[in-house]
């Protein structure tokens, strides 16, 4: 491996023998190095690569800014979310999350916390992932000696969500205010709550994570143009009258709230699922 830079005197960017760059650590690993010179890999004592190119630059000024101890700490912490959750996890994790909590724990050392205002919603609708965040504050309290406040769970949570679809934290934050929205919608119109707990609000909420993340991405599902197609759409709408109803009525309000539009694809598939999870707790609507 070639030194590419130094960063101190622990930590290197190198490039290896196939021109992948690298971020190695090792316990004086760069002391006396310069730029170009060779390292003996026996050495290194913790590799990290990105697979773009923009990844690993960020992470590259992200290892200039942060405590090395933050990075592998939230590698530990990844390593740990990918054996709990199925979905893969963006590789960009590594370097949002390692962001984030060491600028809590700074702040924390400052006396400056924040709140999260939608943690009851990340509770509610991530909780998978927000026992993740509460896991992660164990083992930040574990290795610093720092307790960070409730709602640093929920923020940590929405970066795990943010990795399993890919999305920006700024669009989590609209995925997560809309599926509030959609089931307050919900529960207004079949006047009856759900029980957060049930399998039912469970599947209903995964629909919504995924219907979310193709609004805000205009990547809406379009109308089959088959005549089987808009057939099945018919007898949706004509069998499943009153969930259909309430599918028009959450179309409405997106139209209201976010201007977008829901094409009849979207419109059945929420029916289908409204169905599902039968609120009205009538059994007469048949497909």
């Amino acid at each position: 491996m070639r030194i590419k830079k130094v960063i101190n005197n622990n930590i290197l960017c190198v490039v290896d023998a196939k021109g992948t760059e690298l971020i190695v650590t090792g316990r004086g690993l760069g002391f006396g190095k310069k730029r170009g010179e060779r390292i003996d890999p026996s050495l290194v004592e913790s590799t990290y690569r990105m697979e773009g190119r923009e990844e690993q630059r960020k992470l590259r000024e992200l290892v200039e800014q942060i405590p090395i101890e933050d990075l592998q700490l939230t590698q530990e912490l990844i390593d740990y979310f990918k054996l709990q959750i199925p979905q893969k996890l963006n590789e960009s994790l590594m370097i949002t999350l390692a962001d984030h909590i060491s600028f809590a724990i700074k702040r924390k050392h400052d006396g400056i916390e924040f709140q999260n205002p939608l943690r009851g919603a990340i509770m509610c609708y991530y909780p998978a992932e927000y026992q993740l965040g509460r896991y992660s504050l164990d083992k930040i309290q574990e290795r610093y000696g720092v307790e960070l406040h409730e709602d640093e769970a929920a923020s940590i949570a929405l970066h795990i969500v943010n990795a399993e679809l890919n999305t920006n934290m700024s669009e989590m934050y609209d995925i997560t205010h809309l599926i509030e929205d959609v089931v307050a919608v919900v529960e207004c119109y079949y006047n009856k709550k759900f029980e957060r707990n049930s399998l039912d609000f469970s599947r209903f909420v995964v629909h919504l994570r995924y219907f979310a993340q193709r609004l805000f991405q205009g990547k809406i599902m379009k109308d089959g143009a088959e005549e089987r197609d808009e057939l099945f759409r018919q007898l949706i709408a004509r069998n499943c009258k009153q969930h259909y109803e309430c599918a028009k009525q959450i179309a409405a309000h997106i139209h209201n709230a976010y201007q977008k539009e829901l094409s009849e694809e979207e419109l059945i598939y929420l029916t289908i699922h409204l169905k599902r999870i039968n609120l009205s707790g009538d059994d007469g609507d048949t497909i």
